[in-house]
């Protein structure tokens, strides 16, 4: 392990010594600052994001290939022909089709049309009743695998970046903070829909919201898949017959630490 792992960082000493810094900048058609654009250099898989400037820098070396993807614009490509000259990338945004209109109907009746709409996606309702497209999503690099990375070395195509994201634990590191980020989001998605006084009215403290949610993503993993399809009414569902169960977790814990 420890000869292979020598190989590796050797290859590595190499391949890096070689390279220089490719910067430049991404623009929009009407010369507007174009952000959080994921520029990848094809050759030896460096990946960075442009700044809020729409400034990036990558290693490279002439007669690489270096991508350009962002959501919402479509894919730009540029060979380094001079790794000293600056290499500023249009991007083209892609059309987007707006969506249906949808009228929500009310029944005249405040108590009841209120109530219905703390179970509606208002944000969404409002997306759709105005036309907007909806929000792009964030971009993010893919972790290095184990698999993949020996799949390519088996074909000839040794992977320098993602076998240096695999033993300096880059890639785990990832995949760990992904997970949260995305529980949080989930979290974040549900509290914008339903009122703390839905959780407190049934003994559970607004500090403790947050924790009882992911409590109930593991009780209940389904919950998450229902937030992911936009379905506050399934969400809250199941929500119901987590809560007695929370609860009485809490009263017991609350009783062990006053005995004690």
């Amino acid at each position: 392990m420890r000869k292979n792992l020598a190989v590796f960082f050797f290859f590595l000493t190499i391949h890096f010594f070689g390279q220089q810094k490719i910067m430049g900048k991404t623009l929009s058609e009407n010369d507007m600052i174009v952000t959080s654009v994921l520029v990848i250099n094809i050759s030896n898989d460096q990946k960075v994001y442009s700044n809020s400037l729409g400034e990036f820098s990558i290693d490279g070396s002439e007669k690489d290939e270096i991508r350009f993807i962002k959501k919402g614009y479509e894919r730009a490509s540029r060979k380094v022909v001079n790794a000293e000259s600056p290499i500023n990338v249009v991007l083209v945004r892609i059309p987007e089709e707006i969506e249906e209109v949808e009228i929500i109907s009310t029944t005249g009746d405040l108590s009841k049309d209120s109530k219905r709409l703390t179970k509606i996606d208002k944000k969404e309702q409002l997306q759709k009743a105005i036309g907007l497209p909806k929000p792009p999503e964030k971009p993010r690099e893919v972790p290095a695998e184990v698999k993949k990375v020996l799949l390519a070395a088996a074909f000839g195509n040794v992977d320098i970046q993602a076998v240096f994201d695999l033993i300096s634990g880059k890639s785990r590191r990832q995949k760990r903070w992904y997970k949260y980020e995305d529980v949080q989001l989930d979290i974040t998605w549900i509290r914008k829909r339903i009122d703390d006084e839905y959780f407190v009215k049934d003994g559970i403290p607004a500090e403790r919201i947050p924790e009882f949610l992911e409590f109930s993503f593991l009780i209940k993993p389904e919950i998450r898949s229902y937030v992911k399809a936009k379905n506050i009414n399934r969400v809250m569902f199941n929500l119901d017959s987590v809560l007695p169960i929370y609860v009485e977790r809490l009263k017991q814990n609350n009783n062990t630490v006053e005995q004690k």
